[in-house]
This record gives C-alpha cells, structure tokens and sequence, in this order.
C-alpha cells in the first residue's frame, strides 16, 4: 500500500551554479512540477515535495537521486525535512494556533525549542484516541497526515548523511571505507 509524503530536500548548490530560474527549470525536468522552489538563500535550494510511497526512505531518495540528476554538478543533499519542527509548524499543519498545543502535554524540545517530528506524531496520535467523558481535540490531523508520515524517514536519511552512510552527491549508501557501495546493477555492468 502506497501512502503519500510531504517533505522538503534541502541541496547545496555551488557558488557559480547558483541561478534560481535554471534551478526551477532542473525541479520541473525530473518531473516535479508540483514542487514548491525556494531560492532565496543563495547556495540553497530547497524543494517541497508530495510523493506516493510504500517505503517512506525508499521514496525520499528516489527523489532526490531524479533531482540530483537534473541539478548543476556538485550539488550536494544537506538535509531532509520535517525532522526537527517547531511548535509553530506543527500548529500551522494542524490549523491550530501554537499557544494551543503549548496548553497541552508535548515532549520534551530537543534544542533550541525544536522538537523531534516523531515524537510529536505520537503525542497528536495520543491525543486523538477517545477518552470517555473527553471531547476529542480539534486538530487536522488528517491535513498534517502525509507531512507528519514523512517525519521519521527524513530523521533516518538525516542520520546517515551525517554518519557518512550515504553519499550526499549522488544520495548511495557509501561502504565502510567512505567509497560508495556498489550496487548489483554497477556489478553487472563491468
């Protein structure tokens, strides 16, 4: 069963590559031309996507490895989000103010006021289970369904870049040496 993700790729362009409307261009070529662009950090290119998807991972670097291909050489993956949120994001999703979910019980903020997205899913989770003598609360989870979903693959990917276990250049597992793993294909084609 296929459930759809929303999620932000978050590239790092070089410095002489850097031309918002080709990088626009490069999200539509790889067949994105419902993606939300931003380009108002220079050296940034930041893509929101939609994506159906069994394995949520799985589906997050497919679209990375299409928008790696049609990007400017050198473009780099810095990270994938939601992974670390704020109040004021989740409350936006949820079409509720942030003063209302800081009235209920949260987890505790990682840094800087920052949350861990799985955490809060299954907090939001918690809270809409009934509870006899208990309005249910009013949130949209079902709005924040596909963003919320896409929290804890984007927290994996983010780990691995991190660690070094994936090349950020071409989004491949990368051998214990730091060289990229080779692939059955790659095998196949020597």
């Amino acid at each position: 069963m296929t459930e759809a993700l929303e999620f932000e790729l978050v590239f790092g362009i070089p410095e002489d590559a850097f031309d918002p409307y080709l990088l626009s261009d490069a999200v539509f070529a790889a067949g994105f031309e419902d993606a939300l662009v931003g380009t108002g950090i220079p050296g940034l290119l930041a893509v929101e996507l939609e994506v159906d998807g069994g394995d949520g991972e799985h589906a997050i670097l497919d679209a990375a490895r299409r928008l790696l291909a049609t990007l400017p050489r050198g473009t780099r993956l810095r990270e994938v989000r939601p992974d670390l949120v704020s109040l004021a994001d989740v409350a936006e999703r949820l079409s509720v103010t942030r003063q209302s979910l800081q009235q209920r019980r949260m987890p505790p903020p990682t840094q800087g006021g920052l949350y861990r997205i799985d955490e809060i899913a299954q907090v939001l989770a918690e809270a809409m289970q009934p509870v006899e003598g208990r309005r249910r609360p009013r949130l949209n989870v079902e709005r924040a369904a596909n963003w919320l979903r896409a929290g804890p693959p984007a927290r994996r990917i983010n780990a691995r870049l991190a660690l070094n276990e994936i090349d950020p250049q071409t989004v491949e597992p990368v051998g214990e040496r730091g060289v990229r793993a080779s692939s059955t294909r790659d095998q196949g084609a020597s």
